[in-house]
């Protein structure tokens, strides 16, 4: 069934999507990490050159140990910077895998109400299946009561051995089976051959099962 088979490629396309997005959930949530340390690396800094400010400020200690400070505080300035730009590069990327994992998962959503529209649409062409079956088994029944074992049996044996097919229509000189022309030898024995004699396809040992389409010309 086409619809099956459009369920069956859902189905792998939204295995790969939901490995996509978990492997981006992942990576994102590693660059998460690097944005708090980052967070974290600033903050530190701060804190200190916050210190050595307040120290500065309050003039307390030697001039030498003041002047370390004023240079502690220019590294720390400089520092800060650093971390700060490297904040900012981590943060932009963060945005990125956000919008990426945000399309992933927009994308799933509408693979899923897709999916469970070809669900319902192969469900409601598998019920159409399953009447005709039961409606064609029922016909089924009533045509072997009228048949006798023998032909029942030849049927059976055709039938398993060739597809489960085991009749078919003789249509425009062509075994409906294997889609092969007949000579017209063998025509010309199906037309002399008797209405209710059982003829079967030299080539695929099919039933063949005659009508006025069969093109068969009365001798």
């Amino acid at each position: 069934m086409p619809q099956h088979q459009e369920v069956l490629a859902l189905k792998d396309e939204s295995r790969t999507l939901d490995t996509q997005l978990v492997n981006a959930r992942t990576a994102l949530s590693d660059v998460q990490r690097e944005v708090d340390k980052a967070e974290a690396d600033v903050q530190l800094v701060r804190d200190r050159a916050a210190r050595d400010q307040a120290r500065l400020n309050s003039g307390t200690g030697s001039a030498k140990d003041l002047q370390a400070i004023q240079h502690e505080l220019t590294s720390l300035a400089r520092r800060q910077s650093e971390l700060e730009d490297i904040e900012l590069e981590v943060m932009e990327h963060i945005e990125l895998m956000t919008g990426h994992v945000s399309h992933l998962e927009a994308t799933r959503d509408e693979l899923t109400a897709r999916l469970g529209e070809a669900t319902a649409t192969r469900d409601e062409a598998m019920g159409v299946l399953a009447t005709e079956r039961d409606h064609v088994a029922g016909r089924r029944d009533g045509v072997v009561a009228q048949v006798g074992e023998d032909l029942l049996a030849l049927y059976e044996r055709v039938r398993a051995s060739s597809g489960g097919i085991a009749a078919a229509e003789l249509r425009q000189r062509r075994c409906g089976g294997c889609h092969m022309e007949l000579n017209q030898v063998e025509l010309n024995r199906i037309t002399k051959a008797p209405a209710d004699e059982v003829l079967r396809c030299e080539e695929c040992g099919r039933i063949m099962v005659r009508t006025v389409e069969s093109g068969l010309v009365a001798p």
